[in-house]
């Protein structure tokens, strides 16, 4: 039969003597058993092939009786398998629903064998569909055809329409299937294709109610490798368009996942610990360290070394010592990395005795010697930044000798730097530089890092020549400057006061094309500011700006300050007004500012305008708000007003006033004659805690020898040797012109002496 098959497939004879030819004819059972063990490959495409050629023409012209004797004469032949395999080979999905549709009308095997062939034949029909134009709308009709005519979803087909609904974004659609999905259809492969396609989704909510129907204990499709691969690294997830799990729901599934045997791999494991101490949320990194420990999962020093990390930075002793004592337990043995985290968490605090103790450890070999950890470069340069940093320079300088004569790990320029910066921070540059010089000549290159370094320490010591002198050096020895380089300088020069100089370097910088920073801006603003030279600040802003950056809160106080003193009121408004367009609310120190320039020139009212709109904004007023308006009432010979605004902020204001203020208004009443209001004030101060300075005394001096008080100012005098408060050239002035008239140059010679004018001298 096989040979007059082949025959005809190469003579491509006429359908028509093919289906005579076809008529099914019994075989002998041993025969039949031969040819299956010999070719059964070879049989099965032959009945597919046989079974194509008669579905090849129009659906109308069937040979219904030639399928029928096919398909369904022998019980071995309709097989899920073949039917499958000859639906996904027509060439269209309404020519495979119309063998769906012969099938279901012809077959006369049992409920539970004809519905297994349905199935799978519908699962050709879909798989069709699924590949043809507007494949969308019509994957969805034919799904519901399957449910109309009664027909269960092979674990195939649903898998294959979560797939394409999940790709065109179907929500509804799978959720559909999904719900109504068949229980003999369900198994772990398929709740696996509808949770992958609902995270891709970002339906989490959804995703996770399949989730919990595996997770069940003892359930019928309990998750496995795959589930887990396909899970657990959308708990990493932080894009907004996606709804990130949260916090109890990533514990709760790596626990679950846990007791089914499941767990991440060391690198999510590792990076969910890393984003939850990230985010300070140490409870939750534990207890997702602990779920897979307890359920047994591997667990590896990195994923320890994560948490130690993020519990070092808060400082949690405890629970690292309780982490340590858990790795030893399991067997997870510390690394270098584990020590280099407990011995910078040391240092940091300042505990570096303890660092060492740790360092010496794991030189010995570790506990019993039973770890061989070998410290590297990176733990030796952590214990010499400590060392430094509590001013042990010379232990740090002998650890990089021992480094060299042990050779255990060669210095980097990190070590060097972390020497340099220390002894530049106790003020001996000289020794840094000794550093740097024994740096050049062990072949260690400086960095940019060594150069910042040198410069601040110099600058900081009042050495900025020597400062530039060393940029210039090395900037020969193609150790360029960087923008925190330039910025020193240009800070340095603004506090000497030589703001050319800074501009250089500034000009300098820009025509280099240093990649700069905002700081260096704001540096040579606040410079330029502070010297009143506010066109060159503008110019220097409009730079800024053009190098992409923005005015902060205090760039912006440091301008309006500056516009204020050169009387340039309407820029100071112009920098108030444009805050408030970038979106930066004024504080305090910028309404103060305001309100102390518009009270020295007298504007009051206006000054009144500005606090209240500070009021309106939230913000309460301060010493330096009342001092300014006390003392521009004062100014304009209003003392009544001063001292009404003084008592409301004594009773009103949880800031009482200071020294400054006081001596304002004692200055202001003694010269109005006033003295006794003025006295009065005096023992305001006694009895609020308010220490009189010589300015005090010397505005009641005036007062009271205006007003012959004498025995007041012997008093007064008194006080001043009693509370060490040395008495200035005005005190002088005011009292060797007063005291000797009126015979009294005795007590002014023992009070220039040091001594009480009440008592004899000794």
């Amino acid at each position: 039969m096989r040979r007059i098959i082949k025959s005809l497939y190469a003579t491509n004879q006429s359908s028509k003597t093919l289906l005579h030819l076809l008529q099914p004819r019994r075989t002998p059972p041993l025969l039949r058993h031969l040819s299956a063990e010999s070719h059964p490959l070879n049989d099965d495409e032959t009945f597919i092939s046989q079974a194509l050629q008669l579905l090849q023409p129009p659906e109308s012209e069937w040979n219904v009786e030639q399928l029928r004797n096919l398909l369904f004469s022998d019980p071995e032949t309709p097989s899920p398998k073949r039917l499958l395999r000859i639906a996904r080979r027509l060439d269209s999905s309404s020519k495979a629903l119309k063998l769906f549709d012969y099938v279901r009308e012809n077959s006369d095997l049992p409920d539970d064998s004809n519905g297994e062939l349905l199935s799978s034949t519908f699962q050709a029909v879909l798989e069709l569909a699924s590949r043809e134009p507007s494949w969308e709308k019509r994957l969805f009709e034919l799904y519901t055809t399957s449910r109309d005519r009664n027909v269960p979803l092979t674990a195939n087909a649903a898998t294959l329409l979560f797939g394409c609904f999940g790709r065109a974004g179907m929500r509804n659609e799978l959720m559909v299937v999904l719900e109504k999905l068949d229980s003999s259809c369900k198994n772990t492969h398929v709740c696996n294709g509808a949770i992958d396609v609902l995270l891709r989704l970002g339906c989490v909510d959804d995703a996770l109610h399949v989730l919990d129907e595996m997770l069940e204990p003892g359930g019928k499709f309990p998750p496995n490798e795959v589930t887990g691969d396909i899970v657990f690294p959308m708990l990493l997830k932080r894009e907004r368009s996606f709804r990130r799990f949260k916090d109890e729901e990533i514990v709760g599934l790596v626990s679950r996942f846990g007791e089914h045997g499941v767990f991440p791999d060391t690198v999510i494991l590792t990076q969910l610990i890393t984003n939850f101490s990230r985010d300070r949320k140490f409870d939750c990194a534990w207890d997702v360290l602990d779920a897979v420990m307890n359920s047994g999962g591997s667990v590896v020093t990195a994923s320890c070394n994560a948490l130690l990390t993020g519990l070092g930075r808060s400082k949690d002793f405890k629970r690292m010592n309780e982490l340590m004592a858990k790795m030893k337990e399991r067997n997870i043995k510390p690394d270098v990395v584990t020590y280099g985290i407990l011995m910078n968490c040391l240092c940091k605090t300042r505990r570096i005795d303890k660092a060492l103790e740790v360092f010496a450890n794991i030189r010995d070999g570790g506990e019993n010697g039973m770890y061989s950890v070998k410290p590297d470069v990176i733990i030796y340069n952590t214990l010499i930044d400590g060392l430094c940093k509590v001013g042990r320079q010379e232990e740090g300088l002998k650890m990089m000798e021992q480094m060299k004569s042990e050779n255990c790990c060669k210095p980097n320029t990190i070590t060097y730097n972390c020497l340099i910066d220390g002894f530049n921070k106790v003020g001996e540059i000289e020794r840094a530089l000794e550093i740097f010089d024994q740096m050049k000549k062990d072949q260690m290159p400086p960095s940019v890092v060594t150069l910042n370094t040198l410069v601040d320490g110099m600058c900081r010591h009042g050495r900025v020549n020597s400062a530039v002198e060393l940029f210039n050096e090395m900037q020969t020895n193609s150790i360029k400057g960087n923008a925190h380089t330039y910025s020193i300088l240009i800070t340095a020069y603004c506090n000497v006061n030589n703001i050319d100089r800074a501009m250089e370097f500034f000009d300098q910088m820009v025509s280099t094309g240093c990649s700069t920073d905002a700081v260096v801006y704001y540096s040579l603003i606040s410079g330029l500011s502070v010297a009143g030279r506010m066109n060159d600040a503008s110019m220097v802003v409009s730079k800024l700006k053009e190098a992409g950056f923005g005015l902060d809160i205090i760039a912006y106080n440091v301008l309006i300050s500056g516009f204020c003193k050169t009387n340039k009121l309407d820029m100071a408004y112009k920098m108030l007004k444009e805050m408030e367009e970038t979106g930066i609310k004024p504080d305090i120190v910028t309404y103060n500012t305001v309100i102390s320039y518009l009270s020295k020139k007298g504007r009051l009212e206006t000054a009144h305008r500005i606090l209240q709109k500070m009021l309106n904004d939230g913000l309460a007023p301060t010493v330096v708000t009342y001092g300014a308006l006390i003392h521009a009432y004062c100014l304009n010979d209003n003392t009544d007003a001063a001292m009404k605004l003084f008592l409301k902020m004594s009773s009103g204001s949880k800031i009482p006033p200071n020294t400054v203020i006081y001596n304002i208004l004692i200055d202001s009443l003694c010269k109005k004659k006033e003295v006794e209001l003025a006295l009065s004030l005096m023992d305001d101060m006694k009895v609020k805690g308010v220490k009189p300075n010589t300015t005090t005394y010397n505005a009641m001096f005036k007062g009271l020898r205006d007003n012959n008080l004498l025995e007041k100012a012997l008093h007064f005098m008194d006080e001043m040797v009693e509370q060490a408060c040395n008495p200035d050239y005005i005190t002088i002035e005011i009292l060797t012109k007063w005291l000797p008239v009126v015979r009294k140059t005795h007590q002014l010679k023992k009070f220039l002496q040091g001594y009480s004018v009440s008592e004899p001298a000794a």
